[in-house]
């Protein structure tokens, strides 16, 4: 069982890369951001709870996240690992994953962080938001919101990851081949 984790700042290309780690190491991807959007389109009460959050540019609480997250993986029991993206983003969600997986007999096996600038981010996040409806994409002011989240809550996550060994940066700034292929060279040491 591989399971990796798999972060980086909103537009570093996660979910990008998540679409060819998943199919070339045979993951189940868990993408929060895609497990919000399913709750709230069907108008789940964690759904509607995460979505005032989003819609601030704030990130959701822990507690519904996790709740979601456990959920989906027990959706998937026969799964040869995970890919989880964007989960987690706080050393407490780290400690809850690690507990929950645990109690699955599992582990997380690395965590891998696509490095970006945030200039270069910010561009990729207001492109994708005229065209991808969601409005935490079209407010740059929201965006720098979200990054400065990301910047106290998830980067502490590194040293959380780095202490077990288990901590892998790839350059996030290229084609998406050339990102794709950084990647592989870690994976592929899995």
């Amino acid at each position: 069982m591989i399971n990796i984790v798999l972060f980086g700042k909103p537009g570093a290309g996660k979910g990008t890369q998540a679409e060819f780690l998943k199919g070339k190491y045979n993951l189940t991807h868990l993408s929060t951001g895609d497990i919000f959007r399913y709750n709230i389109s069907n108008g789940t009460e964690l759904g509607k709870l995460a979505k005032t959050y989003m819609d601030q540019g704030d990130l959701v609480p822990d507690d519904v996240t996790i709740q979601m997250l456990q959920s989906e993986v027990d959706k998937n029991p026969d799964s040869a690992g995970f890919l989880f993206d964007g989960f987690p983003r706080t050393l407490a969600q780290a400690a809850a994953l690690d507990q929950f997986l645990e109690s699955k007999g599992q582990k997380i096996t690395a965590t891998v962080a696509l490095d970006a600038d945030d200039s270069i981010l910010v561009a990729r996040l207001l492109e994708r938001g005229k065209t991808s409806g969601r409005p935490d994409d079209q407010d740059e002011e929201k965006i720098r919101n979200r990054y400065q989240e990301y910047n106290e809550k998830t980067a502490p996550l590194m040293d959380y990851y780095k202490g077990q060994g288990k901590f892998h940066a790839v350059n996030g700034i290229g084609t998406i081949a050339e990102v794709t292929e950084r990647l592989n060279l870690v994976f592929d040491k899995f």
